[in-house]
């Protein structure tokens, strides 16, 4: 059974409830079906979370156990949430909404607000920089543009995390907080902002999740309403989850706890934000009933990326650390992790740029390419590099897609072109929906054939071939489309923020990545300092640092690249070091001290201490019977599921039970610390004639086959295990 990440760009809608579970693997199956009580997912990246929980909300309306309209799926960004509005839509579950905190906030906010308070909502403010300055000058304190920003963020961390003014110097005290200036200064700026909001009669995106949440705990009628409108929620990223947001998650609820999250601790990288893992890694504890269901099959990457990615978590400390999924790939063998050392930033760029026009030219499309870095000033450089090597690109961060100037004035065009049908001579020509689409867009500035190097025109020329490309994948799924259809389509997308792909390589920061997934990722930059960052300095600080670093490594499908330079500029000194991150993972190396400690070797590949004569095994267990992927520990010692047929030698197993009853008591010690019931079947399948066959039975590690080998070896060859005079003494 497979349960892609990729499905056709328009699948058919499955035609019952129990249809919409096909596909889906035992454990997203189980996430699917558990649709009472509080549930929680722990979900590695790739495998399948937002499938499962799309999955999970349209099997209960196509049930009829949900109704569309009383459940609520909230996510973090916009983007995610069109994409789960677009797969509900696919899945036949249309009504159901699926919005952001703020969006869903804001929503309420409006609706209640005239009952609530009265009058019309305060106008939102979009940006609230200006009024930060403004309110910086007339405190009379001089803020450079980084430190406009710096402090900005810093108002946006306290209101998230209910901080007052009056309070912000005490509260970073008491966390640790490293200010931007002094908090003083701040906590006086922060007052003057609030102040200057009120006089003008404005609110911020903050302000509408806090008046959101007062409002419901002063008005219980208004949250009566609001929960007999929404008996079902789900929440997408609860790693990510701020105090603020809780506190109106739980007013949501209400006394219910028809509640499903999904998360990944393993993923928390927004702290700066006021985000905690806390709520997640608590959620048992505040939920004693849940059902807990994991999800570690990972769909996304190759064995040799997830190796790597299971590597650099184990290295990891700390509360999240110790609630880490273990990854098993379930695709099919690829290239090894690449790790490549720079004299300087310029050859680095440079040399990712050539290794990118080479995967290019191998087939690979740019817009399956990824360039991903700590932060957005390193871009330029690569920007530099690709323009001159004739690679295009795009910057992450720019405008959504439907909200360009060209993609706007297209669909317009596209629109018109529509409506007057066969009466416009521009079609007259055109035979079928792609090639009328790129004849409306030709008048818009699209051409066959790219405009030469990178800039807006090229932005422009990228945005309609984009549009083009999705007419044509339109007409495939759906033959004889008309441009009515399409347009229709276009409107239902820009809707739901569901954008075609834009053919570039992606310049992205390793933050603003997080969600996405390319065939091809280069981590750049991977220098102590940038990775982590100079600023970390706390032990939770840096095992952010490293979860980013993880977050990047599991972006990429199958091509992955980590790159460092010894210096910024040619000629320079050579005093750079590559990030401790990487010590352990690339070859040559030695991690010491981590729970999990790896080695590196030359050849690129990771071996644990104490381990060489266990296999190390690349790709996902499968059982030898029925060829299911495993993932339970006791079915992967047995290399099949319990429930297959077994080959066991039942007189050969009962003979390893009797000697390994005495070996526990001649030593002391638990039966289990000799071999467990699961090793000791596996041996009894496999019948080892060899120290190797015996070596690679899961469970059986160098010291044990040491200690108990030469017995165990003799009993499979029909002896008592006594022939040998016995076995080493010496203590585990």
């Amino acid at each position: 059974m497979t349960a892609a990440t990729h499905s056709s760009l328009y699948p058919q809608v499955p035609e019952s409830a129990d249809a919409v579970l096909d596909g889906l693997d035992p454990e997203q199956r189980a996430v699917a079906t558990t649709l009472h009580g509080p549930v929680c997912v722990l979900a590695g990246a790739g495998t399948g979370k937002t499938r499962a929980i799309t999955h999970r909300i349209a099997y209960g309306v196509r049930a009829g156990i949900l109704q569309p309209t009383s459940v609520l799926a909230v996510t973090f960004t916009n983007r995610a949430a069109g994409e789960m509005r677009g797969r509900l839509r696919q899945l036949g579950a249309g009504g159901v909404q699926a919005r952001t905190f703020h969006s869903a906030a804001l929503r309420q906010l409006q609706y209640f607000w005239p009952k609530a308070v009265g009058g019309e909502l305060p106008r939102l403010l979009e940006r609230k920089v200006q009024l930060v300055a403004e309110a910086a000058v007339r405190c009379r304190i001089r803020l450079d543009r980084n430190e406009l920003r710096d402090v900005t963020s810093e108002i946006e961390w306290s209101k998230v995390t209910q901080t007052v003014p009056a309070d912000y110097p005490a509260v970073v005290a008491k966390t640790h907080r490293d200010a931007p200036r002094d908090t003083a200064e701040i906590s006086q700026i922060y007052a003057m902002y609030e102040q200057l909001k009120r006089d003008r009669s404005v609110i911020d995106f903050e302000d509408v999740l806090l008046l959101t949440v007062a409002i419901l705990q002063d008005r219980h009628d208004i949250a009566d309403h609001v929960r007999r409108q929404y008996q079902h929620f789900v929440v997408d990223e609860y790693q990510d989850v701020s105090p603020l947001q809780q506190r109106l998650l739980d007013l949501w609820l209400g006394d219910r706890d028809n509640l499903c999250v999904v998360g990944d601790a393993g993923q928390t990288i927004y702290s700066f934000t006021g985000a905690t893992p806390d709520h997640l890694l608590n959620f048992r504890t505040r939920h004693p009933g849940a059902t807990v269901v994991k999800l570690v099959r990972d769909y996304r990457s190759t064995p040799q990326v997830v190796h790597l990615a299971n590597g650099l978590l184990g290295q990891a400390r700390g509360r999240a650390a110790e609630h880490r999924l273990e990854l098993v790939s379930q695709r099919e063998s690829g290239p090894e992790p690449v790790h490549t050392e720079y004299p300087d930033e310029p050859a680095e760029a440079e040399g990712t740029a050539r290794r990118i026009r080479e995967l290019i030219a191998a087939g690979v499309p740019a817009g399956e390419i990824a360039v991903l870095y700590r932060v957005n000033s390193q871009s330029e450089v690569y920007e530099q590099a690709l323009a001159d090597a004739g690679v295009p690109y795009q910057l992450r961060g720019a405008e959504r897609f439907f909200e360009r100037a060209e993609v706007r004035e297209a669909g317009v065009a596209l629109r018109g072109a529509a409506r007057a049908g066969g009466n416009d001579s521009l079609l007259d020509d055109a035979e079928g929906l792609p090639a009328q689409v790129r004849a409306v867009l030709s008048t818009k500035g699209w051409t066959p054939e790219p405009p030469a190097g990178s800039g807006a025109v090229r932005d422009r020329w990228e945005s309609l071939a984009a549009l083009a490309r999705l007419a044509e994948d339109f007409e495939r799924a759906k033959p004889g489309a008309t441009l009515a259809d399409l347009v229709a389509e276009l409107d239902e997308r820009a809707a739901a923020q569901h954008a075609p792909t834009v053919q570039g390589v992606t310049l992205a920061s390793l933050h603003s990545a997080k969600g996405l997934e390319w065939d091809a990722v280069f981590l750049v930059g991977l220098t102590e300092g940038m990775l982590p960052i100079a600023y970390a300095k706390t032990d939770e600080q840096i095992e952010e640092e490293r979860r980013l670093l993880y977050v990047g490594i599991t972006r990429a499908r199958v091509h992955l690249s980590l790159s460092w330079s010894l210096s910024r500029s040619p000629g320079g000194r050579a005093g750079r070091r590559p990030s401790r991150f990487l010590t352990g993972l690339r070859p040559g190396t030695v991690a010491h001290g981590a729970r999990g400690t790896v080695v590196g070797r030359g050849d690129g590949a990771e071996r644990r201490p104490g381990a060489a004569a266990k296999r190390v095994r690349r790709g996902p267990a499968r059982c030898r019977v029925c060829g299911k992927t495993l993932t339970d520990p006791g079915e992967m010692k047995l290399m099949r599921c319990d429930d297959c047929p077994s080959d066991m030698d039942e007189g050969l197993y009962e003979r390893l039970r009797d000697w390994r009853a005495v070996r526990a008591e001649e030593i002391g010690q638990p039966a289990y610390c000799v071999f467990t019931d699961k090793t000791l079947m596996a041996i009894a399948e496999a019948v080892p004639g060899s120290a190797g066959e015996l070596a690679v039975i899961s469970g059986v590690g160098a010291r044990k086959l040491d200690r108990f080998g030469t017995a165990v070896l003799a009993i499979c060859a029909g002896g008592t295990g006594e022939e040998e005079g016995g076995d080493r003494t010496d203590e585990a």
